[in-house]
């Protein structure tokens, strides 16, 4: 499975028993929905590796403890520790409206009352707030992504209409 055709779901971050079991910190507002995962993709310097899933539970209300098939010891668990975990892209729900998987509307044209602003580049969401980087030709401009200033999301037209603060774009 290459990675382009899977979303991250979240790191391992610590070891929960000498018999293997993992801890889990999921990049979701809902770790229950993935309690019932029979596989995951394990991120290693070979590429994405499957991983069977024998048992999951919710830990602590935000982490998955996880006990993988192939993982019966503390040394194996060891190695695990700040991979990345994945899952294929099919398995996200479709979203309705205007909400958008980041993936999802890179190349979409940006538009403000009607007229082309640019193309969605990349988004930026390490910091504080989540940002579009729009290609502008000459020049690349950074929007933040709220729910204020999104008034449409066309996904047959590919296309994310907005209502900017003035000037917003002279920055």
């Amino acid at each position: 499975m290459k990675k382009e055709a899977c979303f991250y779901l979240g790191t391992v971050v610590g070891k929960y028993s000498f018999k293997g079991e993992v801890l889990v910190k999921i990049d979701s507002d809902t770790p229950e929905e993935y309690l019932t995962l029979e596989s995951i993709f394990v991120g290693l310097p070979s590429g994405l590796v499957p991983f069977f899933i024998r048992k999951c539970k919710l830990h602590k209300s935000s982490l998955l403890r996880i006990d993988f098939e192939e993982v019966n010891d503390e040394a194996a668990a060891d190695a695990l520790l700040k991979k990345e975990l994945y899952l294929p892209l099919t398995l996200l729900p479709a979203l309705e409206g205007n909400k958008f998987y980041y993936h999802e509307v890179i190349g979409f044209n940006m538009l403000e009352a009607g007229k082309n602003i640019g193309s969605i580049k990349l988004i930026h969401d390490q910091g504080a707030q989540a940002l579009f980087e729009i290609d502008r030709g000459e020049t690349t401009a950074l929007i933040p992504i709220h729910d204020d200033f999104i008034q449409k999301v066309d996904r047959s037209t590919k296309t994310i209409s907005v209502t900017l603060p003035e000037g917003l774009l002279d920055l």
